[in-house]
């Protein structure tokens, strides 16, 4: 191209423009493209001459939308493949009906694309930005590897999250302890912990396809409800999280998000210990802590929510001191300190029911099927047939699968509650001697207040009525 203007005397090379690499399915990050149509605009530029019209765009709005600017300030476009110059009487209708046929080349290309990583998917292949994704990176074959640095900061918001930390205090620790985000930014979002929490990859496994391409041409990409094929990749690399762990952390941030009494729904606090775990035995609603001034003396108690909003015609329940209320639990803690040879054994007798209720062949079984049938979802797709009825059956498994892995967390986290409970009766050689918010948050599940006595229930499932 170069040399035919170099041979017409009449012409005179304003420059080369090329976008090596660049998608022409739109004209945003083509740098070369924009600085072309800049220079045309000023009026250094008379003619394009280009080599055809796929190279030029292969969005027929955007290459219409730039040949008609260009008419009006008399800039003739020639593609040379096509033989088309835009000022001739024909080469508009051409120039529509050629640039289509482009445009439907880059939508077979961008659909070729999809079933090439459908095809990946199903071979468990992962692809993974680990740019911004704390705790790992990337080795020579594009593997992911453990950043140990950045895998303690991980650790350390799991760890903190099942001790009761909200997410905006983990958030505040790590600000003040100057540890950076996965994107290096100093401030730390609820979103971006939860978001954290929420990732499977931390304990090993991969979802593929959280996301789809829903316009070829923007590249827009939204958030997959099962509208395009999934695909769950177990054991895909080296965990930082152990999975019991990790689904301990879904099960807390269910019953958070969940922490309701009656019809009402309460926000979680995790500024202490006994925050949303102490509960009215008349109505059933959580304890709030109270600065209370009664009759001008100061004192903080913990009083039902319902008595609180509306008044004791509602409820009745009474009102209990706060040092009363940690007074109690140190009791309790005592009590089972006090008959820890007989609670010990009848805690190896739970951990064996416990294991007894384990099932591995039903994970087993789904995994199977689910592998069969999306061997058959992507033959479908790839013939262009309907898998709508694969699809539906693929996540009616896919439910089956996570409600089985629930459970499965459920009998981790007793058994590790379980095991907590008898390591602190095996630990502690003498009475508990202060109340102590840490091992609240370990050993205490609920705290019922009731008229003249209150229930403790312990996270091994060990009940003690004070």
């Amino acid at each position: 191209m170069t040399v035919s203007i170099q041979k017409n005397e009449e012409w005179e090379l304003a420059g080369i423009f090329a976008d090596d690499g660049i998608s022409g399915t739109n004209t945003k990050k083509r740098e070369e493209f924009n600085r072309m149509i800049a220079e045309c605009m000023r009026g250094n530029i008379d003619m394009i001459i280009t080599k055809s019209i796929s190279r030029f765009a292969r969005n027929t709005l955007d290459c219409l939308k730039y040949i008609r600017q260009l008419k009006d300030k008399n800039i003739p476009v020639y593609f040379e493949k096509e033989s088309i110059n835009t000022m001739d009487s024909k080469g508009e209708v051409l120039l529509t009906i050629m640039a289509s046929l482009a445009q439907q080349e880059s939508q077979s290309l961008s659909q070729n694309v999809k079933l090439e990583l459908q095809y990946r998917y199903q071979q468990g292949e992962v692809q993974v930005n680990h740019n911004r994704f704390l705790g790992y990176t990337k080795d020579e074959e594009g593997k992911l590897i453990i950043v140990p640095e950045e895998a303690e900061t991980v650790k350390r918001i799991y760890r903190e999250y099942l001790e009761g930390s909200s997410l905006a205090q983990i958030g505040k620790g790590l600000e003040a302890d100057g540890i950076l985000t996965g994107a290096n930014k100093k401030k730390w979002r609820p979103e971006t912990i939860k978001k954290m929490l929420l990732n499977e990859k931390y304990m090993g496994d991969a979802l593929l396809a959280k996301t789809y391409t829903v316009d070829f041409l923007t590249k827009k990409r939204v958030k997959n409800n099962g509208i395009v094929p999934q695909y769950y990749v177990e054991d895909n690399h080296e965990p930082i999280i152990p999975k019991e762990l990790y689904m301990q952390v879904q099960e807390e941030m269910i019953r958070r998000a969940n922490l309701n009494s009656g019809n009402k729904k309460r926000i979680y606090s995790s500024k202490y210990a006994l925050s949303g775990i102490v509960y009215c035995g008349n109505c059933g609603d959580i304890y709030r802590r109270v600065a209370w001034n009664n009759r001008g003396k100061h004192s903080i108690v913990w009083r039902c929510v319902t008595r609180l909003d509306n008044g004791p015609s509602n409820c009745d329940a009474p009102t209990i001191l706060e040092t009363d209320l940690q007074a109690a639990v140190v009791k309790a803690l005592n009590l089972v300190l006090g008959d820890k040879d007989r609670i010990i054994q009848v805690l190896r007798e739970n951990i064996k029911t416990v294991i007894s209720q384990e099932n591995e062949t039903s994970l087993e079984s789904i995994d199977a099927q689910l592998e069969e049938l999306q061997k058959e979802l992507l033959k479908r797709a790839t013939a262009q047939k309907d898998y709508k009825d694969v699809a539906d059956e693929i996540n009616r498994l896919r439910e089956e699968k996570q409600s089985a892995l629930v459970e499965c967390a459920e009998r981790e986290g007793l058994k590790q509650r379980i095991t907590e409970m008898a390591e602190f009766l095996n630990g502690q050689t003498g009475e508990v001697e202060e109340y102590d918010e840490q091992l609240v948050r370990r050993l205490i599940e609920k705290v019922t207040v009731f008229e003249g006595r209150l229930g403790v229930e312990f996270k091994s499932c060990i009940n003690v009525d004070i």
